[in-house]
């Protein structure tokens, strides 16, 4: 992996997202033993993050990451650099003399895609309209500690057919586990991506499932998976949004519908009472805050694999 871009989690292959998990193992267990790693890889190592959107999870723990691992992180906002100030083609020629890597948190993900064909150096996205690789990877990453194994799992999302549900596809099909999306009318995925995790699903043994009704898609699920139904840049259609996706909201008769060993996950941030309830947030089946760790671990390792050496 090292140089590569990871632009989607497609870009991997099954064997490299799992050594990317072992490797994450690895890292969290001496980062929880001793919170700090005896030989820091990335030493002299810069990372560029470039965010055109606000975030708490992917800005701390990219940056908290690269100071972990010995290296730097320089945080860049929009109003410092790109769009109307500068172009995308130039950030990313300018950057690639700086830096090692970049990771962009943006809206178009055409964005991305040009940072990656402009610059020599890789580009990790953490997070466009289209993908969230790296949320995927830390959440799946969070279901193989839970359980064990990762073929044969039962993730159910309850929700809008958003990137996370992209990435979340795309990797469970790679894994051989079974995806299910309950979406209303109105709110399906990506046609192009829902092809792609089909086509993976049938190679590697996963499956993906369609459904309007929630109750009928956690029936027998392992975990039930849930994201805000209106994410940032789509505060324009918060009213609607509630209309469609009333009758869609994690609570606990939703999670003993699917069973009494199902865990609940939620990429945050959350809206609290809206899609998901605090009894389930705070209660004993929630893995949430597990997933929300894994970000910097998972991430740490997909560093390492890009740009260590």
């Amino acid at each position: 992996m090292r140089g590569r871009d990871l632009l989607s989690v497609a870009d991997l292959s099954r064997d490299e997202v799992l050594r990317l998990f072992d490797l994450a193992t690895e890292l969290k267990a001496e980062y929880l033993e001793t919170r700090r790693h005896a030989l820091p890889p990335l030493v002299g190592r810069t990372l560029a993050m470039l965010f055109q959107k606000p975030s708490l999870r992917t800005r701390v723990t990219f940056e908290a990451g690269m100071n972990q691992l010995g290296g730097h992180a320089v945080y860049l906002t929009e109003d410092t650099i790109m769009g109307a100030r500068e172009s995308v083609h130039d950030v990313a020629r300018n950057l690639e003399r700086f830096v090692d890597a970049i990771v962009a948190r943006t809206g178009p993900h055409a964005v991305v895609v040009e940072l990656a064909e402009k610059s020599a150096i890789p580009v990790i996205n953490g997070l466009t309209l289209r993908e969230h690789p790296c949320q995927a990877l830390a959440d799946v990453f969070t279901i193989r500690e839970r359980f064990g194994r990762l073929e044969g799992v039962v993730l159910a999302f309850v929700g809008d057919g958003n990137n996370v549900y992209h990435s979340l596809a795309l990797l469970g099909a790679m894994l051989g586990m079974e995806v299910r999306l309950a979406h209303p009318s109105g709110y399906a995925p990506n046609t192009t991506i829902v092809e792609r995790a089909r086509a993976l699903a049938v190679e590697f043994g996963g499956r993906l499932e369609f459904s309007s009704d929630p109750l009928e898609a956690v029936r027998g699920a392992d975990v039930v998976y849930t994201d805000a139904w209106t994410s940032m840049g789509q505060e324009a259609e918060t009213e609607e949004r509630r209309d469609a996706f009333k009758g869609f909201r994690v609570d606990t008769a939703l999670l003993e519908a699917a069973g009494p060993e199902t865990v609940a996950m939620h990429c945050l941030p959350a809206h609290r009472g809206e899609e998901i309830t605090s009894e389930v947030m705070d209660g004993p089946r929630s893995i949430i805050w597990d997933q929300s760790e894994n970000r910097l671990h998972v991430q740490k390792a997909l560093l390492v694999e890009v740009i260590g050496g």
